[in-house]
């Protein structure tokens, strides 16, 4: 019996994964949140999930340390998503990728005068795209974490990030000025383990089709 081996990251991508799990009669054993754990038995013997963090799923799909991952969009582009299958669009997690600025920032005048702008994010691959097929200069500033301090203390004019209510922006007096992509959370599969393992990893994908949820219009 081969064990398949499924990468999530904690928090969203984790709780919305787990009716598509159920779907596929496997059932996670333990609660990331309460668990210190990182590797989580499920129901099935043949099957356990890692838990790494959202930047790190394609690298360990691609390298066989999970045989299968569910990953945002965002994170697929910036890795680039060479060396991995990407059956499935699961259409949970969504969010969109946006520029943000100071409220007191005329970002349109900006633009329009040519202005070089300081862009924090962590998104360099999205953002310097994005800018570049608007004719806009852009110095990029990379961060990890808490954008919008960037634009707040000065670092930054704007900063691209994910957006899902947009309150975090609010809360700190930053507005959303472009939406560059609606992301959501795909399923990757290691392409050698697709050959190896072919019937129990193709089951697991034909559940998680079928359990994708409906579009909302």
């Amino acid at each position: 019996m081969s064990m398949i081996t499924l990468a999530l990251s904690k928090g969203r991508i984790f709780d919305e994964t787990l009716p598509l799990l159920a779907a596929a009669g496997i059932e996670v054993l333990e609660d990331p949140e309460k668990s210190r754990k990182l590797i989580l038995p499920t129901n099935r013997p043949d099957v356990r999930v890692v838990l790494v963090r959202a930047t790190d799923v394609p690298t360990y799909v691609e390298y066989g340390g999970a045989d299968i991952g569910v990953t945002g969009k965002d994170t697929l582009i910036e890795h680039g998503g060479q060396g991995l299958y990407q059956p499935l669009d699961l259409r949970i997690a969504k969010c969109r990728v946006s520029v943000a600025v100071r409220s007191d920032f005329d970002y349109a005048q900006a633009v329009r005068q040519g202005s070089r702008l300081k862009v924090a994010t962590k998104y360099t691959s999205i953002a310097r795209e994005f800018f570049a097929a608007k004719g806009v200069h852009v110095d990029m500033v990379k961060l990890y974490g808490s954008m919008e301090l960037a634009p707040l203390t000065g670092l930054a004019d704007a900063i691209v990030d994910l957006v899902s209510t947009g309150n975090t922006l609010k809360a700190n007096q930053l507005v959303e000025v472009a939406r560059i992509m609606d992301i959501s959370s795909y399923l990757v599969v290691n392409q050698a383990a697709l050959k190896l393992k072919q019937a129990p990893l193709r089951r697991i994908i034909d559940a998680f089709a079928s359990a994708i949820p409906a579009e909302k219009n």
